[in-house]
């Protein structure tokens, strides 16, 4: 399944104390009413667009038609024909996956709004525009087999050598909770995934639930040791461009109010996404294994 690490860029202005932003320094004149206005869709909207999720998800639907390949080998015999890539395409559009990753964050952000405005602040800066250029450039990058090869082996080099960086790394990562949030994600994908399976009777006989968390908490050594190793290759590969003095920034937000609900925020509602997309794939390969059309 698709990897999640949604611990995309978060800011650092405000936890170093460094100077105030306009957008920052404005809503300080106004009595702060950047922070407590309304989370509108259009806010979220354009926060969305600001923190480049769209080309984000451009990538995670080119993961998931490759991976939709995987399970044509691996469950179809590879015999799955021109109705499994239409179907893929439809469970990975974009636009759809847009609109179900807003009404989360809204929804989310309805709960806690003020902290809202300094990623709002930061995401607009030429800082956090940067970083999350690096995040989906690393991640396109990692599309290709080749790239995902070298930098793998880049990154445990930098282990073997005991590179200073990593310990800048391992901070973000504990810092961000990414290791867990994202074996989480994963195992949730794959429950979701049996139950789409369930749905349309792949199994021959009813399957319960207990015995679908059964198998799924069995899988969670090898979730967990590929989640390390792609997390650990993405950091390295993403934030090799950066400074330690910007990455330590970074870092210094990530320990903020504003920086740990953004990461909650955005764990969330790619999670719930993507589970949908998850259950919706297992019900299009039953449907493929069985014949049926999709």
């Amino acid at each position: 399944m698709n990897q999640m690490l949604i611990g995309i860029a978060i800011a650092a202005a405000l936890a170093l104390g460094l100077p105030m932003g306009r957008a920052q320094a404005q809503a300080s004149q106004e009595g702060g009413l950047a922070a407590d206005a309304a989370v509108t869709p259009a806010r979220i909207s354009a926060l969305v667009e600001t923190m480049q999720i769209d080309k984000m998800l451009v990538v995670m639907r080119q993961e998931g038609l490759d991976y939709g390949k995987t399970l044509n080998a691996d469950m179809m015999g590879g015999n799955a024909g021109a109705g499994w890539t239409t179907r893929l395409e439809a469970i990975y559009d974009t636009d759809a996956l847009r609109r179900r990753i807003e009404a989360a964050m809204q929804r989310l952000y309805s709960e806690d709004a003020g902290t809202l405005a300094d990623v709002e602040a930061f995401f607009g800066a030429a800082q956090g525009q940067k970083i999350l250029s690096l995040e989906v450039e690393a991640r396109r990058a990692m599309l290709d087999s080749a790239t995902k090869d070298a930098a793998e082996l880049a990154a445990q080099r930098m282990v073997e050598n005991k590179d200073p960086r990593l310990d800048l790394l391992r901070r973000f990562a504990e810092v961000n909770d990414l290791l867990e949030m994202n074996v989480a994600g994963a195992m949730t994908s794959n429950l979701a995934f049996y139950q789409g399976l369930a749905a349309e009777g792949a199994f021959g006989k009813e399957l319960t639930e207990k015995q679908m968390l059964s198998d799924v908490w069995n899988q969670e050594p090898q979730v967990r040791a590929d989640s390390e190793k792609w997390l650990n290759t993405f950091l390295a590969l993403a934030y090799r461009p950066l400074s330690d003095a910007d990455l330590g920034a970074y870092i210094a937000f990530s320990e903020t109010p504003a920086g740990q609900r953004l990461n909650t925020v955005l764990f969330s509602a790619f999670d719930e996404a993507f589970r949908q997309v998850s259950f919706d794939l297992g019900r299009a390969a039953a449907r493929q294994m069985q014949g049926n059309d999709i």
